[in-house]
């Protein structure tokens, strides 16, 4: 090797070597990000106890507080609901004088990033139905919660379904009899 090439090669090995015990000092000297899921999890029970007490009280605006301005609510037997706008009109018709509605959570779960968490839990329900006869139902309900840039926790999606055994389904009305379904039918067997 000529003595110029030995040079760049020594300068080359020596940039290399620098730049290694660089990045390595700088990895020693970072720390890992608290773990703060606990604390989490104990603000996001906090926050579902007091939306709870929103709903509780029907005040279908306090209620909205709790989700992101695109979150989304999945009830049973229903369409999903995207949007401030839809979830509000579902609320609206749940948070009325005469009805009640709460829920408990059992389980909060934080991600270790901590931007994510879920949370889950039973619900109670009392009211009238349709036709204004008490109704009451009970289940379980799963909230997505996401932490927002501001720091706060905030419901992204929102879904839940009754412990009651479903409904049997209606059974169709029956077709009116005709004369001339019964006698195109009369007509059918003869010609077998």
């Amino acid at each position: 090797m000529t003595s110029r090439r030995k040079k760049m090669y020594a300068t080359k090995t020596l940039y290399a070597s620098c730049l290694a015990v660089v990045l390595i000092l700088t990895a020693c000297g970072q720390q890992a990000p608290p773990d703060t899921r606990a604390a989490d999890a104990a603000t996001i029970k906090d926050l579902d106890a007091q939306w709870s007490k929103k709903a509780a009280a029907n005040d279908v605006e306090g209620t909205m507080s709790f989700y992101t301005d695109d979150a989304s609510m999945l009830p049973p037997n229903a369409p999903i609901a995207i949007g401030s706008q839809a979830i509000r009109s579902m609320w609206a018709t749940f948070l009325i004088p005469g009805n009640s509605v709460s829920w408990e959570a059992s389980k909060v779960e934080v991600a270790r990033s901590s931007d994510l968490a879920y949370s889950t839990g039973v619900y109670q329900f009392t009211g009238k139905d349709a036709q204004g006869k008490p109704e009451s139902d009970h289940g379980k309900y799963l909230e997505v919660w996401k932490k927002q840039a501001d720091g706060k926790w905030k419901v992204v999606a929102d879904m839940y379904n009754s412990d009651l055994p479903a409904a049997p389904p209606e059974k169709p009305a029956a077709k009116p009899h005709s004369r001339h379904a019964h006698a195109t039918a009369k007509h059918k067997n003869r010609h077998r």
